[in-house]
């Protein structure tokens, strides 16, 4: 018995277990942990996809935010543009409206001094006429006083009569 030696009682002991194995249906078993592994790989697999889907659609959509934004800020900036010349050419009028209005005013005010200097002269003027008439008349009173008196006497009764 040659044959019967350590390698017959391991393949024997191989040939039992395995009977033993199928009789307990271990093989379907693992099958079905193997088959479940399987489910669950694939599973995670379409989650994966899913996922990855859903983050393709989302940068879509931030990158169309992103674009719309950008629009808005340029259509901002232009806006911001245009308020600007708007107010410098608001403001560079209105310069020049009070520029204007200071020039008149002080127009104004220098005829204005100009009018009251030529009246205070015209006064003075007068002033200093009627005192050298006054001087003038008394001087001529005091010389030939009597035969102006007469003269004009004479004058009032030719016009009255």
């Amino acid at each position: 018995m040659e044959w019967m030696d350590n390698s017959f009682y391991a393949f024997a002991a191989l040939v039992i277990f395995l009977a033993i194995a199928l009789y307990f249906g271990i093989p379907k078993i693992v099958g079905k942990m193997l088959d479940g592994q399987i489910q669950k790989i694939a599973d995670d697999l379409a989650q994966a996809k899913k996922l990855r889907e859903e983050a393709a659609a989302l940068l879509v959509e931030y990158e169309q935010k992103r674009v719309a934004a950008e629009s808005e800020a340029e259509g901002i900036i232009a806006a911001a543009k245009e308020e600007a010349v708007r107010l410098t050419a608001e403001a560079q009028a209105s310069l020049a409206e009070l520029v204007t209005r200071r020039t008149k005013a002080v127009e104004d005010k220098i005829a204005q001094a100009e009018a009251q200097a030529i009246s205070e002269v015209r006064a003075r003027s007068a002033d200093v006429a009627i005192e050298a008439a006054r001087l003038v008349l008394t001087d001529e009173m005091g010389k030939k006083g009597g035969t102006v008196v007469d003269k004009a006497i004479a004058d009032v009764s030719n016009r009255l009569n």
